[in-house]
């Protein structure tokens, strides 16, 4: 029983670094320590010092990915800017959205793309 519960620390530790450093993509991860994927969702559902630290290295991720996309912006990356404005800049109306306008003659719901900020 000890062995085992000493394995499966093991296996989860072996899983974090395989998460680290592929990404946070769990089935290549669950692959190479030679686990399904599911013990990882039960690993999860079940050990909250595990799912911590998967959480943790999931902020990581999304640190570097935003620190990339900075990094484009600030390079001119036009596609970066306006993929970050409609992020972020939604607060300041850098927003797309659908309106629901009303029924139409046929009594229909007619749904409309409004551009919010017109070129024009």
């Amino acid at each position: 029983m000890a062995s085992e519960r000493l394995n499966t620390t093991l296996l989860k530790k072996n899983m974090i670094q395989a998460l680290e450093k592929n990404m946070g993509i769990v089935s290549i991860s669950a692959r190479q320590i030679g686990v399904h994927r599911a013990t990882h969702y039960e690993w999860m559902k079940d050990d909250e010092k595990y799912r911590n630290e998967v959480q943790q290295l999931e902020g990581n991720q999304l640190d570097l990915a935003e620190s990339v996309l900075l990094n484009q912006i600030r390079d001119g990356n036009t596609t970066a800017v306006i993929f970050f404005l409609k992020t972020k800049g939604r607060v300041r109306g850098y927003v797309e959205r659908t309106e629901i306008t009303g029924i139409g003659e046929d009594n229909r719901i007619r749904i409309e793309i409004v551009d919010a900020n017109p070129k024009n």
